[in-house]
Parts: structure tokens; sequence; C-alpha cells
């Protein structure tokens, strides 16, 4: 069973965005329990601290130390200074940049149910992209797209009131990708989501969306697949990958994408290609 402190290290160092309330909640665990802070655990938690208040800004952060229940421990791992064992030993410099607000689930089912109460007729949404991962629980991080295979229902597309408003309060925009980025057969392994009002939403599977990333040069999309990684079956996305992705793999922009994405992945040539021979 992973400790407190092994936990604090997990959320701020192993995903390319870690989320606020995720981070400020390992903190007080680590700072709150019995176990022995070492020099390096110590001088995580103020960099943690200072990367929460400079993307919470100084009267949410002070409200949140407030409510604390381990305030005074905070407080005091914050107040401490730990001299820096060597001049090389800068911290944790890139903690403040990764801090962010990640896409809940619940935000994004609020997003439906009030979308849905504008739908004079029955309407479908096939949703891709990191948005049906972090409906699954798969993926946790920000995104402001929910992305449509193909296009957005004419139904919806045209209250343009709505949707701005729906992104100002959300921070969610309907958008749309072209199916061509997906793998053959795509529609077939679709997976009802859930019903709102005479909305209905679909999933694209998971693996046709990891064989998508898999074959893009977005630095985002292979964030997403590394955080996929300790969940992923690696065979079943071989699979999927040159069977149904065979399409996309016969571009050559997009097979220099997998070839590259898979090796940093899993340290390994593509399967199917020359060298994995």
């Amino acid at each position: 069973m992973a400790s407190f402190v092994d936990e604090l290290w997990t959320v701020a160092l192993t995903a390319p965005q870690v989320d606020a309330a995720a981070l400020a909640t390992a903190i007080e665990a680590a700072a709150g329990s019995t176990e022995p802070l070492d020099y390096r655990t110590r001088l995580l938690i103020r960099h943690a601290l200072a990367a929460l208040e400079k993307h919470w800004g100084a009267d949410r952060f002070a409200h949140w130390l407030e409510q604390s229940r381990v305030a005074i421990e905070v407080e005091g791992e914050r107040r401490s200074a730990p001299v820096a064992r060597a001049s090389s030993e800068v911290g944790f410099p890139s903690l403040a940049r990764r801090v962010v607000d990640v896409t809940k689930p619940e935000t994004v089912l609020e997003f439906f149910r009030l979308l849905s109460r504008h739908a004079r007729h029955p309407t479908r949404l096939d949703v891709g992209g990191s948005l049906a991962l972090i409906l699954r629980d798969l993926l946790a991080r920000r995104t402001e797209d929910v992305d449509v295979v193909d296009e957005v229902p004419a139904e919806l597309r045209g209250q343009h009131e709505l949707l701005q408003q729906l992104s100002s309060r959300f921070g969610l925009q309907l958008a749309h990708f072209q199916s061509h980025y997906l793998p053959d057969g795509w529609r077939h392994r679709l997976q009802f989501f859930q019903a709102f009002g005479e909305l209905e939403v679909y999933l694209v599977d998971t693996y046709d969306v990891m064989v998508s990333k898999l074959c893009s040069k977005r630095e985002k999309d292979l964030d997403d697949l590394r955080a996929l990684k300790p969940r992923t079956d690696r065979e079943l996305l071989r699979a999927r990958l040159i069977g149904a992705g065979a399409g996309l793999l016969s571009e050559p922009r997009s097979r220099e994408a997998a070839e590259y994405n898979w090796y940093v992945l899993f340290g390994a040539p593509l399967p199917g290609s020359n060298d994995a021979r």
C-alpha cells in the first residue's frame, strides 16, 4: 500500500498535468501524516504549495489553507526553508506550469444536461478524443473540447448564443474532427454512454481513441498515451493498430507518428515495421 508521501510524489510528478485539487489533498495527507519527511519531500511540499498559490491566486489559496484540517502542519512546511545541499538542486521548476483544474466528469455531465434542454428533436453525439477517456475515468487532465465525430448536429450548431454561454459557464465547447482519423470499423464499436432527454451520447471505443492518438504528432496525444499506459492492454492495442488501423498506417505522416510514439511508450519498434521483424 502506497504511503501518503509516495502518493504526493505520484500526484506531483507522474502526469503531464497536475490536478490542483488532487495536489492539495496529497499535500495535506503528507504534511499531516506521521511519516518522516526527508529533505526532498519537504522541498516538494514547499514547491507544490507555491505552485498552488500561483494557480489559485492569493485569496483562494489563503482560504484553502484556513479551511485545512492540518493548516498548522502545512503552514509549518510552507515556512520551513531547507537549505539546498548542492547548487545544482533547483527543486521542481516545472510544477507550477503543470498545475491545472482538470475537467471533471461531473462537469461534462452538467454540460450535457444543460445542452439537452435545447435539443428539440432526437439528437445524437458521437464523442471521441480525450473527453471519451475522461468520461470513463481513464484520464485526468484539462480539455476545452467536446470532440464530436465528423460534425456537430445542425440541431445544436446553429444555437450560437447557447454555445457561447456553455463555453463561458463550463469551459467546454462543441468541436468536431473527421472520422478518417479513426480506425476502420469504429462505428461498430461505439458504446452508448447516457441519454439526456432528447440528446443521446455515445463514446468512441477506448482503443480506437488510442490508435488515433498513436498516429498523431501532437505532444498532448503522446502525453495522454503515457498517462493511459499503466491501464493499457498492449496486445489489444497492437492488434487494433495493425488491424483496424492499417489505413492510418498507410499514410506516411501517420505511420511516422505511430513509430515514434510506440517507441517512446514501449521502447520497441512499431509492430509490423521492418525494424520489428
